[in-house]
């Protein structure tokens, strides 16, 4: 390899808990070479993210790192933060794993975007917003000169994902820190974002580190991977041989933990959710309206799981918070027999603790005030005020038990775990109060494979063991493959197709619906036609100036 141009060395980093100091990344030693892309993989909590926040000099408050980080030679470890801050940003720049936190909710997106470049290129504001408007078109954010004015709650979590993307690309780094930057975006949206860096490496020597639990990226884009755990490197070489020839126990299973099998089928009942003609329109400005969701009827009856499959933007998100009447909506939603579309808040308390949500942010989903123990515990305080403050702490650590979390996590914050934790945090504080059916929104977007399929046995257990009612909604498809009963497919607001599972796999009606198929099983091909067509869309050459 040719000589780094970062080179970490002993990185150590622990956090202040009230439990003591916990160590997140115990000694780790990279180099990283310009032009190369290296991933590292390993569970949830494995260290992956804390590595490279503590390189890049944003660990939380009670956070601390220890050891070199050297970029170009130039030590980052206590930098101070005005110098700090001409590296990253402009040399090395990080797409992070939760856009909604890292996006200012008070400021347009592409104003943000135009910060950084008028900060680092120097651009007048004229020639940051073109360039702004270039940028977001790059990454398939449709209608990019309209979009430049939208808020981040505004946006999907996949078109959040990708003004982040836009961002971190603006001012063509000499490093990209990827932290999971495809969770969020549907398959077809990640080859090409892919494909986009890919080009965009080869023609800037741009070096990337890829953090990510999703192997076959790995597998597809990369040249060497590193596998960590519990902090520690358990293993690194060249991509061939630790997918060939891993040598460590812990690899072997990252690699098995695909998810598999089939969901047995429901048994007939009358529904407990009933949807009928459901729309949700936006106001886009000059009295036009965007229909988000256009139409779309759904029965869900207890133990059956309905899978929700589409690109981002496609309105399932949407839908979804429709459905638990969470935004305002036409149409009618009744919830055993009772219609609920347009109850009052105080109307709809009654129903909260049996219709319960699963957000595709846990961050933005969790108070940062709160314990872990108090958010799991809070649901009980609305909707079980006869429980004391013991058996509401109890209950709350159970619920965490039941998701693989030590009941002694319940004293930390939010901030203070990784993002598959969080969202393991999320489903314990919906499943405390035992609700009859769950929405879960990407619920194992932010998760690694092996966790992922921990979470989805749970999911599947607690459905069997009381008779919930799923509504699933993944941009995996072989997420849905396993879970669900019945699939339904959705594109700008509709649903294009539906049926039982086997079926749409099997034998998919629509073109739309064989392209986000292929495209969820062979990333590597999609992702070198792609990197073979230079002119097509996603090309970096705009990026780029060639």
């Amino acid at each position: 390899m040719t000589a780094p141009i970062l080179s970490i060395r002993d990185l150590r980093v622990s956090f202040a808990t009230p439990d003591g100091p916990v160590e997140a990344v115990k000694g780790i030693d990279l180099d990283l070479a310009a032009g190369e892309a290296l991933a590292v993989v390993g569970e949830s909590g494995s260290g992956k993210s804390q590595l490279m926040m503590a390189a890049m000099g944003l660990l939380a408050k009670n956070g601390t790192a220890r050891g070199s980080a050297r970029y170009r030679g130039e030590e980052l470890i206590g930098l101070p933060a005005r110098r700090l801050n001409r590296v990253r940003g402009a040399k090395i720049t990080m797409i992070f794993q939760e856009p909604m936190t890292s996006l200012d909710p008070l400021q347009p997106v592409g104003r943000q975007i135009a910060e950084t470049l008028r900060v680092h290129s120097h651009l007048s504001a004229r020639a940051a917003r073109r360039r702004t408007v270039e940028l977001l078109d790059l990454v398939r954010l449709k209608d990019p000169e309209r979009r430049v004015s939208a808020y981040p709650h505004e946006l999907s979590g996949g078109q959040r994902q990708r003004v982040m993307i836009a961002m971190a690309l603006a001012n063509e780094p000499d490093i990209l820190i990827a932290d999971e930057p495809t969770t969020a975006l549907d398959v077809t949206i990640q080859a090409e974002i892919l494909a986009l860096i890919a080009d965009l490496r080869t023609r800037l020597g741009m070096a990337i580190l890829f953090i990510t639990h999703d192997l076959q990226i790995v597998r597809a884009f990369c040249e060497r991977v590193m596998v960590m755990r519990d902090g520690r490197v358990m293993e690194e070489g060249d991509v061939a041989t630790i997918f060939t020839a891993p040598r460590e126990d812990y690899t072997r299973m990252l690699l098995a933990a695909e998810p598999e099998g089939t969901k047995p089928t429901a048994p007939p009942a009358p529904p407990i959710l009933r949807a009928e003609n459901v729309g949700v329109h936006f106001a886009i400005g000059r009295g036009a309206q965007l229909a988000a969701v256009d139409g779309v009827s759904l029965t869900l009856s207890p133990g059956e799981t309905v899978g929700i499959v589409g690109e981002s933007g496609s309105g399932k998100s949407t839908l979804a918070r429709a459905l638990l009447n969470l935004l305002p909506a036409t149409g009618e939603v009744r919830f055993r027999d009772t219609p609920i579309t347009g109850l009052s808040r105080r109307q709809m308390r009654p129903y909260r603790h049996a219709l319960q949500m699963v957000f595709q942010d846990p961050y933005g989903a969790l108070s940062p005030r709160l314990t872990v123990g108090e958010i799991v515990a809070e649901g009980l305080t609305v909707h079980a005020p006869e429980l004391g403050a013991a058996e509401r702490r109890a209950r709350a650590v159970a619920a965490l038990a039941e998701v693989g979390l030590d009941g002694a996590m319940a004293r930390r914050f939010p901030h203070e775990f990784s993002g598959g934790q969080r969202q393991r945090i999320a489903i314990a504080r919906a499943i405390v109060l035992k609700p009859a059916a769950l929405v879960l929104d990407e619920p194992t977007s932010a998760l690694d494979r092996s966790v992922q399929k921990q979470v989805l046995a749970l999911l599947l257990a607690l459905q069997a063991a009381h008779n919930l009612a799923y509504v699933f909604i993944s941009h995996d498809l072989a997420v849905i493959r396993a879970v669900a009963d019945r699939v339904m497919v959705m594109k700008d607001g509709r649903v294009v197709e539906e049926g039982p599972t086997a079926r749409i796999f099997e034998a998919p009606a629509t073109g739309y619906t064989r392209e986000l198929i292929a495209a969820a099983f062979d990333l590597s091909a999609i992702l070198a036609a792609r990197q073979s067509n230079p002119n097509a869309r996603g090309s970096a050459s705009t990026i780029a100036g060639t």
